[in-house]
């Protein structure tokens, strides 16, 4: 890997970890556990337009790790590890499916399935039937801050894919490999 193509993806990990960050000191909207925008997953989507797919992973999970060591507890690695699988290996299908159109719906089945993963980890932890009483709120939500979601990477990717373009490019005589 390039040093050019290390730097960038390193600056997308910490905006996705920056506006993690703002995201997590801003009470939640809605009074359901789980239930949040999730912008931080503009820049997964953002990645996963503009480079290959293990780059957007590796992005994915070194945010997910991150955030977890400076402001999470143990136990939400699993949920937000489970829930950030799930929606990646979604969205990684979908916009193979519909070849890289779509974002905004690719963001919406990403986030439904985030919410099915992390409800799946909830199921299993504690056993307890009652959680998937949750379910049509997560869905509903999913629906909803996946397609806002979706179109903020979609705008956000109209003024940055002639950016991305270039940083993919070969480096020119004389720059870092």
């Amino acid at each position: 890997m390039s040093i050019r193509k290390l730097t960038t993806l390193a600056m997308f990990t910490t905006l996705a970890l920056i506006i993690f960050t703002i995201e997590n000191a801003i009470p939640p909207l809605v009074p359901i556990p789980g239930a949040k925008l999730g912008l931080a997953n503009i820049i997964t989507l953002v990645i996963l337009q503009s480079f290959p797919p293990k780059d957007a992973f590796f992005v994915l999970l070194t945010r997910i790790l991150l955030s977890t060591l400076l402001f999470g507890q143990a136990m939400s690695l699993l949920y937000s590890l489970a829930g950030g699988i799930c929606c990646f290996i979604a969205m990684y299908l979908v916009n193979r499916l519909l070849q890289r159109h779509f974002l905004y719906l690719t963001s919406i089945i990403g986030a439904l399935f985030h919410n099915l993963g992390q409800l799946l980890v909830a199921y299993l932890l504690t056993s307890v039937p009652g959680v998937l009483a949750y379910l049509p709120f997560l869905l509903l939500s999913g629906i909803l801050t996946g397609l806002f979601t979706g179109l903020c990477a979609q705008f956000t990717l109209k003024y940055l894919l002639p950016l991305t373009a270039r940083l993919q490019s070969s480096p020119k005589e004389g720059d870092d490999n």
